[in-house]
């Protein structure tokens, strides 16, 4: 079967985002492998699945330039999109990729990086899912599952807009917000700033089809939606637009307090290969009562990180005894978190009850 590909255009924000979650939702046995690229009609703000939208986003500075913020059901960190960018949607039978995550991140940059090496810019794919030209970044990708669909998202990035990158973050001062956008100006770029100029989209969208196919080593055909993806589609964009599902529950980002002796309430950060780790955590006589994981790593399937909160209930935090917990479910569970080891999730959590035990 010939890969679907659904050329979607210009649509609003929020359907930019809720038509590969409606495709995937309503992806059924004969539903063909899809392709959707797809640009906003108006910029906007995507926060990733794990993230806290009132930590995580400036909310004051977005509603006053009437920038929408959206939730998507895919990894990452919090990012500012328009319609300078191509998104690149797939949205794949499982069979019809890579099992490890990290081949699948591969597998969606190929045609990315084809077509800006057609263009003239040398790109690249580097691990674990970032697509860069002399050491700056062109590019991210996202991995998740949704319904019985998986899912590669990523873009092709003819501008970027890096002053309001750095507006729209949610940062502890101007200052810092200052520090941000200019480390976006040094280590970002995109076709405009390589090629000095915009390049035709059609010449790229040509591009890109030509090496999808050579990525799938199937024809990829120009198809339509059905009406059931449609009406996905819809009930997605009805979902996204609800504070319910901006703002659910993601915890409390606290520093550490004491309740009463032996219960603290504490927060901590720990930087990782695979992005960033932030744990809220309440210990009661060191172990572990009540725990919150959040931040920008892609963990699949993207549904077991609440299943990985309760598994460490009761853990009293002793290394050995954190370690094969973590380290048992994700064999069991066959968890892949690119650049987060068990290790990780011991440390920031020995590194928070340590912080506490000194007080």
């Amino acid at each position: 079967m010939a890969v679907r590909l659904i050329m979607a255009g210009q649509v609003s924000p929020l359907r930019s985002q809720a038509i590969y979650h409606g495709v995937a939702r309503a992806m059924g046995p004969g539903t063909p492998d899809t392709v959707i690229l797809v640009s906003p009609t108006a910029p906007y703000v995507c926060i990733g699945f794990h993230q806290d939208v009132e930590r995580e986003v400036n909310l004051d500075y977005c509603r006053k330039q009437g920038l929408p913020v959206v939730r998507r059901e895919v990894g990452g960190g919090a990012v500012y999109l328009d319609g300078d960018q191509l998104f690149t949607q797939w949205v794949l039978h499982p069979g019809s990729m890579p099992m490890k995550v990290e081949e699948r991140f591969k597998f969606h940059a190929y045609p990315i990086v084809k077509t800006y090496r057609a263009l003239g810019i040398e790109a690249y794919f580097r691990p674990i899912n970032d697509i860069q030209v002399a050491g700056k970044k062109i590019g991210g990708m996202g991995a998740g599952r949704i319904g019985q669909a998986e899912i590669l998202v990523g873009n092709l990035m003819f501008d970027f807009n890096t002053r309001l990158m750095a507006s729209v973050l949610n940062v502890p001062d101007e200052k810092f917000r200052d520090k941000v956008f200019h480390s976006l100006e040094a280590y970002m770029t995109t076709m405009k700033k390589e090629l000095g100029e915009l390049p035709d989209q059609e010449t790229v969208v040509a591009l890109y089809r030509k090496f999808c196919q050579e990525a799938f080593n199937q024809p990829l055909e120009e198809g339509e939606l059905s009406q059931e993806e449609e009406e996905a589609i819809r009930a997605q964009e009805e979902k996204m637009a609800s504070e319910s599902w901006l703002f659910r529950p993601e915890g409390h980002a606290r520093p550490a307090v004491k309740i009463h002796s032996g219960v603290w309430v504490g927060e901590t950060t720990l930087k990782t290969p695979g992005g960033l780790l932030r744990i809220t955590l309440r210990l009661k006589d060191n172990t572990i009562d009540d725990i919150t994981l959040r931040g920008d790593f892609t963990f699949y399937p993207q549904d077991k990180l609440h299943q990985l909160e309760k598994t460490l209930l009761s853990t009293p935090v002793e290394r050995d005894r954190l370690l094969e917990r973590i380290g048992r479910f994700y064999r069991e569970q066959q968890i892949q978190v690119p650049g987060v080891e068990p290790e990780h999730w011991v440390e920031a959590i020995e590194n928070l009850a340590q912080a506490i035990a000194r007080n």
